[in-house]
């Protein structure tokens, strides 16, 4: 086992380092760039194409398993919203500071431009199989885009991997802790529950999985969000010194643990573009695979619900867990004494909030969280693995019974080590990703050009 944390902590220091941030960030910015800032520019228009959509009628999802946009942008969020925006975030706060909230801002503001172009080329380059279904993600725009196929091989068998341990088996592990502590059941009985319920969904195709994801997302969305105004609301004298905190932090030039003096402000960037991405998933290259399952004709309509994902995920929910650490006051303490990044944030809803529903809250949120990250996980695994065995049925079977399987040993096991994993492997996927999105960038700014020139 120590072995195993060493060599994942050398990997983790390579892949999260400084040349990776700079490509995380610096593919962000030069998109942002090129496409004239489109994010803040076009934000009015995306809202009114994203979310005014929905109170227009809108055609149906047609073709095999087809998903409209707001189902497609489901599962996308089904699979980026998760532990990551609480129990993640809290750790970040406590390892960066309140500094690191403003770099996570940073990071998605950048990111909506990856994300976007990530989604664009995969409704671009996606597929059609012969019942009319859609599919597609980076592999195939990079196979496709660039012909570089070892890189879109690259990209599918750590894809494959990485579902297993960020999808499944660190979600399992905090969907047995919110289970244990607001019902007490043994974590067996947990995995096996939620195995049933997995199987249920994901033997039903991204189809089932869209229209679990369009309930349930919303849902549990709204109720996180309406816990999070409250709890700014309860505290509301205390908001603008919280944000000046951020904003000092995030430029600190104090010295960190005996460390030199400027060693705040790298400790508050790497925890916070770590997290961001960790969050929104901004550059990894796994919500593409959703989107490209959605009818939608117009490559640069589905980037739109990209600018939109973030947006919710970073900019409203990762923020209201930041609130809520920071108003609390249990930085006062070392994250230790809590046991965990998630009882952290539990005891700062518990410390704002009346009696212990703040911790009853976060429970119940972490538990819708995390099994919609496992339901989007699961589709991308399938579709990465799809790739790798030329969509073989058997292999497809094969890796939804393993996927299930998997969901028991998250539950009884720890879930520490696979978080760090997780961690790392978040890493490895998004650098062949990120290559493929520079190397394709002329097709994302011309495409984006066009459609604007007709509107």
């Amino acid at each position: 086992m120590e072995l195993i944390l060493q060599i994942n902590s050398f990997i983790n220091g390579i892949v999260w380092g400084p040349i990776m941030l700079f490509l995380l960030v610096g593919t962000g910015v030069y998109l942002t760039v090129r496409c004239g800032c489109l994010q803040a520019r076009k934000f009015g228009f995306m809202l009114r194409s994203t979310l005014g959509s929905l109170f227009r009628k809108t055609d149906k999802a047609s073709g095999g398993q087809n998903l409209t946009p707001f189902q497609a942008v489901s599962t996308a969020l089904a699979g980026t919203v998760g532990t990551g925006n609480i129990a993640g975030v809290t750790g970040a706060i406590f390892a960066g500071g309140p500094g690191a909230v403003f770099w996570m801002w940073v990071s998605a503001f950048f990111g909506m431009m990856t994300k976007y172009a990530e989604i664009v080329l995969a409704v671009k380059y996606r597929q059609v199989d012969g019942d009319g279904t859609h599919f597609g993600g980076p592999m195939y725009y990079i196979e496709k885009g660039t012909g570089q196929k070892w890189l879109a091989v690259l990209f599918a068998l750590l894809g494959g991997v990485a579902c297993f341990g960020i999808g499944n088996i660190a979600q399992s592990t905090e969907i047995a802790g919110a289970m244990q502590s607001l019902v007490g059941l043994p974590p067996l009985y947990t995995g096996i529950l939620l195995a049933i319920l997995t199987a249920f969904v994901v033997i039903g195709g991204v189809k089932r999985i869209g229209q679990v994801a369009s309930y349930l997302v919303p849902f549990m969305a709204i109720f996180y969000i309406v816990a999070g105004v409250a709890v700014i609301l309860l505290r509301i004298t205390d908001v603008p010194a919280v944000l000046a905190s951020i904003f000092t932090e995030a430029f600190s030039f104090r010295a960190v643990g005996g460390g030199v003096f400027g060693y705040a402000i790298l400790v508050a960037m790497r925890q916070g573009f770590a997290r961001g991405v960790f969050s929104n998933e901004a550059g990894l290259g796994s919500a593409p695979m959703a989107h490209a399952a959605s009818n939608t004709k117009e490559p640069v309509e589905q980037g739109l619900w990209g600018i939109f994902e973030v947006f919710v995920d970073t900019i409203i929910i990762c923020t209201l867990t930041s609130m809520a650490v920071l108003l609390s006051g249990v930085l006062e303490n070392d994250v230790n004494s809590y046991g965990s990044n998630g009882a952290a944030a539990a005891a700062a809803f518990n410390a704002i909030l009346p009696g212990t529903i703040g911790g009853t809250v976060l429970q119940i949120s972490l538990l819708f969280f995390a099994l919609s990250t496992i339901l989007g996980w699961s589709y991308y695994g399938e579709r990465c693995w799809g790739y790798l065995t030329h969509n073989s049925k058997i292999a497809n079977l094969i890796f939804k019974v393993a996927f299930v399987l998997v969901c028991v040993v998250g539950a009884v096991g720890s879930g520490s080590l696979m978080w760090d994993i997780s961690d790392t492997l978040n890493g490895m996927m998004a650098i062949p990703n990120l290559i493929g999105l520079l190397l394709l960038s002329g097709t994302v700014v011309q495409l984006t050009r066009t459609y604007f020139k007709d509107k």
